[in-house]
């Protein structure tokens, strides 16, 4: 796994669009993103009919079932999504019930992926452990206690995984960021720690991989002006490619911590240290 591993969230910013979303797999791999990820939902599983029945207007309908089902891709699209990506880009998701987990058993990703939401759901939270595949476990919303939970079930499984420090709050300010909780987590768990970030710039991102993360997941839309809740919290291409630029580059510069002499210095040392080796 490349590190920074960085993810390119899709999550409902395609608009439940198999064009916009191929469009934001095209960017993603041209940004230099290691993968793509969706979000999946049974809408009748996940949400109550009566808040489904609400009124809520958009490009869809008049009702909350409207905007929930226009923004999920169909069976067939994820068929496409599959084709699209391969030999390209890995892909992957995050699924908000178990009826959707099991959907997604059949694409054999490479990863899965607990949402800050889903941290609690004890049943889907034991069947993704019971994969056996890397997962990257995002941590918004949760206390300790909570993650203890996961990550005790997660390793009595010997699944590996990653702990992704999250603050759900969409866009994020900056000054909510936290970022310290990366090391806190590092600390307190011992396992592999990464950022998802929900903030409108970059920096935080760039500063989480100083800091330790070796893992950065950041939504991303074509167009932050398009409808939907999350496009505002996204990156649009521009953003993306600074971002990757500059994770990259960061962490190479933290190096491997290693007092060491390298070539390049013993020849600068050769031409400056004229004296006497002190003994």
């Amino acid at each position: 796994m490349e590190k920074p591993f960085i993810i390119a969230e899709l999550g409902i910013s395609a608009n439940g669009s198999l064009e916009i979303a191929k469009k934001m797999i095209d960017m993603a791999i041209e940004c230099g993103c290691n993968a793509v990820k969706f979000q999946k939902r049974d809408i009748e599983t996940v949400y109550s009919k009566e808040f489904l029945d609400q009124p809520r207007k958009s490009p869809w309908g008049m009702t909350q079932r409207d905007q929930k089902m226009g923004l999920e891709f169909t069976g067939f699209d994820y068929n496409e999504i599959d084709d699209y990506c391969k030999d390209k880009i890995e892909w992957f998701a995050s699924a908000w019930d178990c009826k959707s987990q099991k959907f997604l058993q059949k694409y054999d990703l490479p990863y899965n992926k607990i949402a800050s939401a889903m941290l609690t759901n004890r049943e889907l939270v034991e069947m993704v452990a019971g994969e056996r595949k890397f997962t990257f476990i995002s941590t918004g919303m949760s206390t300790f206690e909570q993650i203890n939970r996961v990550v005790e079930l997660f390793e009595s499984k010997d699944t590996l995984f990653c702990l992704m420090h999250c603050v759900s709050v969409y866009p994020c300010p900056d000054e909510w960021c936290n970022l310290l909780m990366i090391k806190t987590l590092q600390q307190r768990y011992g396992h592999m720690v990464g950022y998802s970030g929900h903030e409108m710039g970059i920096l935080p991102s760039v500063l989480a991989v100083s800091l330790g993360a070796e893992a950065i997941e950041r939504h991303i839309t074509l167009d932050r002006g398009s409808y939907g809740s999350d496009q505002s919290a996204s990156l649009e291409k521009h953003g993306l490619e600074i971002l990757v630029r500059d994770c990259r580059d960061v962490y190479k510069m933290l190096g491997s911590g290693v007092k060491t002499v390298i070539p390049q210095e013993e020849e600068v040392a050769y031409k400056l240290r004229y004296f006497k080796e002190w003994e």
